[in-house]
């Protein structure tokens, strides 16, 4: 086993979509993962984003994230975080089959890796497809399934495989609790994920006032 693999590790996550005008809205998101649940610190990614409203389906995406990783399971004194900037760009389609909500989420990614006496560009592609099943107005259950492509060297990168349920807390935010399978090409991993998702509209600060 691949150290920590047999360890359940913990993703606490926040997540923001706010609107500021007819078409346009801020992404906004903040990662904190650790290898055990609430113990020995794993990565930290912050990413934000300027969404593009096509329409009430059609969402295009363009932003930047920050991650700080410590790759080993294990502390070692004098240990070096890697550090990476990444540019992505997404689409996001949505439909609903019967009472089922689909949405299907394609994103490329640029990555620019430090890790300290190397530094690598990579390039990566994501597929994600996502489905959500209201149970009551208050309570939902969520799943996805995404797959992870390298576009250099390898092309598999890891699959990630999904399972929550959902409480809407108010009519713009709700929180997810839930369990994630991470698979990489030799190892697996198990992460129990809670996720807050807040998306107040702001496009009322960035309209005029009325003379």
């Amino acid at each position: 086993q691949q150290p920590g693999e047999d360890k359940w590790g913990g993703w606490y996550m926040y997540f923001g979509t706010n609107k500021v005008s007819d078409r346009l809205s801020i992404h906004s998101e903040a990662q904190f993962r650790y290898y055990e649940t609430a113990t020995n610190f794993n990565q930290m990614l912050l990413r934000a984003g300027l969404n593009y409203h096509i329409n009430p389906d059609a969402i295009a995406t363009a932003g930047y994230a920050f991650i700080d990783t410590d790759n080993s399971f294990g502390e070692t004194p004098g240990e070096i975080n890697s550090k990476e900037h990444r540019m992505f760009e997404q689409f996001i389609l949505k439909n609903k089959v019967w009472e089922f909500l689909f949405e299907h989420r394609y994103r490329l990614e640029q990555r620019f890796l430090d890790f300290g006496d190397v530094t690598e560009t990579q390039h990566r592609a994501r597929y994600r497809i996502q489905m959500t099943l209201p149970l009551t107005d208050t309570f939902f259950l969520n799943f996805y399934d995404e797959l992870f492509i390298n576009l250099q060297d390898e092309l598999f990168g890891q699959n990630r495989l999904y399972g929550a349920v959902g409480v809407n807390i108010t009519e713009n935010s709700s929180m997810q609790v839930g369990y994630l399978r991470n698979q990489f090409s030799n190892a697996v991993y198990d992460r129990l994920q809670i996720a807050v998702f807040f998306n107040p509209d702001l496009s009322g600060l960035f309209s005029k006032k009325k003379s």
